[in-house]
């Protein structure tokens, strides 16, 4: 009795793993087209790269730090 039991159980996780695994397969497809865009940037006065949103822009050039802009 408890085999029987067992194995219907058995049987309906795989058909709910069938059934749902598309939907699985989708948000791993939307994770991986989710790219970070962040272009980095070398300091022209150091030479530390630094990405263009934290950068500090100044005369067409990014610094990296308010010292490396002085």
């Amino acid at each position: 009795m408890i085999f029987k039991i067992l194995a219907i159980l058995a049987v309906l996780f795989l058909v709910y793993i069938v059934l749902f695994k598309k939907d699985r397969e989708k948000e791993v497809n939307k994770k991986e087209d989710e790219k970070i865009e962040d272009i980095m940037v070398e300091c022209p006065t150091c030479g530390t790269f630094v990405s263009k949103k934290e950068g500090i822009l100044s005369n067409g050039k990014y610094f990296c730090s308010k010292e490396c802009l002085t």
